[in-house]
């Protein structure tokens, strides 16, 4: 049986063009080898994040030269506009600067009717992710669906942590003091893996079609962000800050899940926070046991 044609997605799809165009040059610069130089202590850029970004930002202007851009390079143009762009004209700059293959260009559009309160949040309302060397277009658009490379994508369905593949990232900036480390290897013991890939926009977009089955992270920005969680919901699943409460595109920290996994991650991190009620981890034949049981049923 054939999947459902993808509909038409005003945002999405002239984005996803875009971002195809950003794609292909970025594509380049990583087969030749670029540059790298710092825009903070531990922070790279290249000139390859720079030039992706104004590509984007000169297409936005042409195509909707009412809207905003807030870039990560810089770019803050307009942003008092009905409709604001987020664009990460190259998340995964570090893997990208050495040859590490997984990095993306990620572009979110958030709407805030005129109006609205400059404090008040906007809506989430068309998301584009593209992985130029796997050459995959992920989309979505606000009630529309989630899809990539034009076939619908679900959120995965796997019902506990133990037996999920989860992922998670760490700031470039003091990762020493960061508290992520901790949780890191607690659900790493929890789970059947964390993965760290170097990319939250990627790792969005794959708990999006159940490559993953949940992320979280901590001190991201609304670049890095605005794209995958509005894939994430459209794709069936969740998206809260860790203690579950709404996520916004200033929240601080991100925990995205396939929705079956929500409560027992949160409950996780809270008993963390908490310094209690952490459980033995289990062993290999408890897990097997408690495994079975779940298929019993």
């Amino acid at each position: 049986m054939s999947s459902p044609q993808k509909p038409a997605l005003a945002h999405a799809d002239a984005a996803a063009e875009i971002a195809r165009e950003a794609g292909a040059l970025l594509r380049q610069h990583y087969q030749r080898g670029v540059a790298t130089e710092y825009k903070g202590e531990v922070d790279l850029v290249t000139i390859a994040d720079r030039e992706s970004e104004r590509l984007i930002v000169e297409r936005l202007r042409q195509r909707w030269p009412q809207h905003g851009v807030f870039g990560e390079e810089g770019t803050r143009s307009q942003m008092e506009r009905e409709y604001r762009w987020y664009v990460d004209p190259l998340d995964g700059t570090t893997n990208f600067a050495h040859g590490f293959p997984a990095f993306c260009v990620s572009m979110g559009l958030e709407h805030r009717p005129v109006g609205t309160p400059a404090e008040a949040d906007g809506e989430l309302v068309a998301a584009v992710i593209f992985d130029p060397l796997r050459d995959e277009m992920f989309v979505a658009e606000k009630d529309r669906g989630a899809y990539l490379n034009g076939e619908r994508i679900h959120a995965s369905k796997i019902p506990v942590l133990a037996e999920a593949l989860v992922a998670t990232g760490f700031p470039s900036q003091k990762r020493h003091r960061n508290p992520n480390v901790h949780f890191y290897h607690q659900i790493t013991l929890r789970s059947h893996g964390v993965r760290r890939a170097g990319s939250a926009a990627l790792d969005l977009a794959y708990t999006a079609c159940g490559r993953l089955d949940a992320f979280w992270e901590f001190n991201l920005n609304p670049w890095d962000t605005a794209a995958g969680v509005l894939l994430v919901r459209e794709a069936g699943g969740t998206v809260t800050c860790i203690n579950g409460s709404p996520f916004a595109l200033d929240s601080h920290e991100v925990l995205a899940t396939n929705e079956h996994l929500r409560v027992e991650m949160m409950k996780i991190f809270e008993d963390m926070f908490a310094g209690k009620n952490l459980d033995p981890i289990p062993t290999p034949a408890e897990f097997a046991a408690m495994r079975a049981a779940r298929q019993s049923l």
